[in-house]
């Protein structure tokens, strides 16, 4: 009789020669429990979806709710559905423009379009800017990470990651996260800009507070749709609600994934009315899915949102943040850069973090790496995590880094 483990390795498609194969058989909270009876610290948040914690019990309670009531009824955007219309609504609510905020020429981000996922999410902002604009190029940066679609694909910053698989989309553009010069490449050819706030793959990187004002203001010259992805950052990861608050500028299309289906698949691209209508002809139906907005997901997307709100959640990621940056101390630590609880701790180089994050898993604290900055360990805890779990988690990496030679 076959083990669990070597089910996974023969018939669960593999994508790399070294994946964790941690069996887990419950989690809860900041915790992940083991068939071995090991219980491991979650400090990655299954890649930064859990932001409330693993099986949040409003997030439970709203699934078991819409079960009983309904699933799946019909494909996107055909039936009144509740748990649709109520998180739309949040949505909407919680991106009413401030007076401080660089706002477009376009209207406040009123239209929601539920997708499976932060993926998808990418792919039809794109095809919502083609349409919208009527033009073909547009721009990403470099090491940014938008999907593994080949639409999203090819806004990828990495040309190790797309060599294989081109060709790929036509008329895309790079430029650097961060950097004002490049701002110029912005023209009337530019159907739209897709960036993230913060450069999460890249290793947390944190623009200067004046880039997306000047962003905002190219785009608006040229008539280009600025399009933000806080797929890793939305849901409160960096201490307010949407990471693009803290940065005084207002986007013309957002995408949300990851974190904002509280460990459901859910993700939304956002635009206003306007721009959204031009899927409703030439042709019609320009963009569909058949489980996209599902409504379970829906419903414990709403208990997410609810719960980060009624748990005073954002109050405290900033002193949690603070807490991990003044006790991960270390002489091989070169560098940590956050915002809020979206961490990236650099090492030397990839041959000494992967011994320190194999150990850390040993001690029962999982972290991970970036993709395009393999020597920075992430840090992106469940925002229920409290101080003492961070001490513990944190007394682990320093003792793992302690027991790596050399």
């Amino acid at each position: 009789m076959l083990t669990q483990r070597q089910i996974f390795l023969q018939h669960i498609a593999q994508t790399s020669d070294f994946p964790l194969a941690l069996e887990i058989e419950q989690a809860e909270g900041i915790y992940l429990y083991g068939t071995n009876g090991r219980k491991y610290i979650d400090l990655i948040s299954g890649i930064g979806v859990s932001n409330v914690g693993h099986r949040h019990p409003n997030v439970v309670n709203a699934i078991k709710d819409q079960v009983d009531k309904y699933m799946h009824l019909m494909v996107y955007g055909e039936y009144v559905q509740t748990p649709q219309v109520a998180l739309a609504a949040a949505l909407v609510e919680s991106l009413v423009p401030s007076a401080d905020l660089e706002t477009s020429v376009q209207k406040p981000l009123d239209n929601v379009y539920f997708t499976n996922s932060g993926t998808e999410a990418v792919e039809g902002a794109m095809k919502l800017a083609k349409r919208f604009t009527g033009r073909q190029e547009i721009i990403s940066c470099f090491n940014a990470y938008h999907g593994a679609t080949q639409g999203a694909l090819s806004l990828s910053g990495s040309e190790n990651f797309k060599r294989n698989f081109r060709p790929l989309l036509p008329q895309i553009t790079q430029i650097r996260h961060g950097n004002f010069e490049d701002i110029s490449l912005i023209s009337e050819k530019t159907a739209a800009v897709i960036i993230e706030v913060i450069a999460g793959e890249a290793g947390v990187r944190v623009p200067d507070k004046n880039y997306f004002r000047a962003l905002r203001k190219q785009c608006d010259l040229t008539g280009t749709l600025l399009i933000i992805d806080e797929i890793q950052t939305g849901f409160g990861r960096t201490g307010t609600f949407w990471a693009f608050e803290q940065f005084g500028f207002y986007p013309d299309v957002l995408l949300c994934a990851k974190g904002m289906g509280g460990g459901m698949p859910i993700g939304a691209f956002i635009a206003n009315q306007t721009v959204m209508s031009v899927f409703k002809d030439n042709p019609i139906l320009g963009h569909i899915t058949t489980f996209g907005g599902h409504p379970v997901s829906c419903a414990a997307s709403l208990a997410t949102f609810k719960t980060i709100f009624s748990e005073n959640l954002l109050e405290a990621v900033e002193e949690k943040a603070k807490l991990f940056r003044d006790l991960l101390i270390h002489p091989k630590i070169k560098e940590i850069r956050n915002q809020g609880l979206m961490m990236a701790v650099e090492f030397e180089d990839f041959g000494e973090l992967k011994p320190i994050i194999d150990d850390a898993i040993e001690q029962g604290v999982i972290t991970d790496w970036f993709l395009f900055c393999d020597n920075s360990m992430r840090i992106a805890p469940p925002l229920v995590i409290s101080k003492e779990e961070i001490r513990f988690a944190c007394e682990v990496i320093l003792r793992a880094i302690d027991q790596k030679k050399g």
